[in-house]
């Protein structure tokens, strides 16, 4: 896109279904390489992603050509295909919707930060008190029947 520029910078939740925690550790780096590419096979560039055993976060830089919601179904539809099949994972799927946020330039090395250090943070926090609290803090409305399923 000749003069186009752009700086978006989007951090995207979503879940395992049913919050199953199927994302086993011994297999967690694979599945991170796998979600890293197909972010670059649409132009867009990974900064930092953790996969947590239910749920996995992510930041991309994003081209401007690609919207988030047909990256995130891209993102699932492949991870799950590619979980079911390298891991012998037949019931693997991820939960229906998704969480995305956007940041500035300045916020990104905290949400690297963030992102990186999931274990330390869930051992705080289980994963509702702190998607909650991210919602609130955005001053994002919600409907409690409409949010992920929680364990």
């Amino acid at each position: 896109m000749a003069n186009t520029y752009s700086q978006l910078y989007v951090q995207i939740i979503f879940a395992v279904k049913d919050r199953n925690a199927l994302i086993k550790e011994c297999y967690r780096s694979e599945t991170e390489k796998y979600i890293s590419g197909i972010v670059n096979n649409h132009k867009s560039k990974l900064l930092a992603i953790y996969c947590n055993p239910d749920h996995t976060h992510l930041l991309i830089s994003l081209h401007p050509s690609i919207s988030v919601s047909d990256l995130v179904r891209e993102l699932k539809v492949s991870s799950s295909k590619f979980i079911k099949n390298k891991f012998n994972c037949p019931f693997f799927a991820w939960q229906e919707g998704y969480a995305s946020f956007s940041y500035s330039r300045s916020q990104i090395d905290l949400v690297i930060k963030y992102i990186l250090n999931q274990p330390q943070h869930h051992a705080k926090r289980g994963f509702k008190e702190e998607f909650l609290d991210v919602l609130q803090k955005s001053g994002i409305e919600y409907d409690e029947k409409y949010l992920f399923c929680w364990i």
